[in-house]
């Protein structure tokens, strides 16, 4: 792909990332492992160790993301003794005194989770997708991720009230309006903060590879072609394979030298098919 870069950085992340510049990275998009999770492959740091490792990291992060850049942190606490671990709402807390913004936070729910029950508690179907940035005004491209309005729209724009007409303020005094005029005529509309995508696991040589959909729609949400991705926990690859087919450049930080081989047979492999298709091309 012309003028664009993927790059896989082999070590440890703390040390990959101070061998970055200031300033560099448009978008962070990650998911660490979770606490005691992943042992054998990332050494599973323990909740009430957790944080002391990834603040050090989270610091760096954010040196090297610009100004106007996203960090996208997928996350979700673990249960011990039988209640929820605190250890990702006071990471929350640490890295706003750490000079973060918590913009946001999205839901991936997982569609396609498989049920199950335990004593006292149900399978979790759906994780955190947490946003910080450095300041308040950040780049954010929300007609990208626009959705189809729904059905919903056929009975509920059908008839408009009096009410519907006008800008309706809530009731619980959150500040929220809306017109439900506004929407007639309308194909596409914004989506909500939770995001309904499967897992895409069976295929990857890694247990926690995310969905292609979940790194895709905030690259898209953040992003424009050209800009820079960087995924500091690479895993399997997915960031930067999605990043590179939206035409961003992206960098890849993984410790386990598996991953990075497998990352690097699979970017020569994409390699060789675009000279091969620009060939090709040239002949016909």
């Amino acid at each position: 792909m012309d003028n664009i870069t993927t790059k896989i950085l082999e070590g440890d992340s703390l040390d990959v990332l101070k061998t970055l510049s200031d300033n560099s990275v448009d978008l962070i998009v990650t998911s660490p492992p979770y606490a005691d999770n992943r042992k054998n492959t990332y050494g599973g740091h323990p909740p009430n160790k957790y944080n002391e490792w990834f603040l050090p990291i989270s610091k760096e992060l954010k040196r090297v993301l610009k100004p106007t850049g996203t960090f996208i942190l997928n996350i979700k606490e673990k249960v011990t003794d039988g209640e929820r671990n605190t250890y990702v709402l006071e990471l929350i807390i640490k890295m706003r005194e750490q000079g973060w913004l918590w913009t946001e936070e999205f839901i991936w729910h997982k569609k396609n989770s498989f049920p199950g029950k335990w004593p006292n508690r149900f399978r979790d179907s759906w994780e955190r997708l947490l946003q910080f940035n450095k300041e308040k005004k950040f780049a954010m491209y929300q007609d990208a991720v626009k959705v189809e309005i729904g059905d919903w729209a056929k009975d509920r724009l059908n008839k408009l009230s009096e009410t519907d007409k006008k800008r309706d303020n809530a009731k619980n005094g959150s500040g929220f309006g809306k017109n439900v005029s506004n929407w007639l005529g309308k194909e596409t509309v914004y989506p909500t903060n939770v995001l309904h995508l499967a897992t895409e696991c069976n295929n990857k040589n890694h247990s926690a590879a995310f969905p292609n959909s979940l790194p895709e729609w905030f690259i898209k949400l953040f992003t424009k072609e050209n800009d820079t991705v960087l995924d500091p926990f690479a895993g399997s690859g997915t960031t930067l394979f999605v990043a590179q087919s939206l035409r961003r450049n992206s960098i890849g930080i993984e410790i386990v030298s598996e991953y990075v081989e497998e990352i690097q047979k699979s970017l020569n492999e994409i390699e060789k098919n675009n000279i091969q298709t620009k060939i090709n091309y040239a002949i016909a």
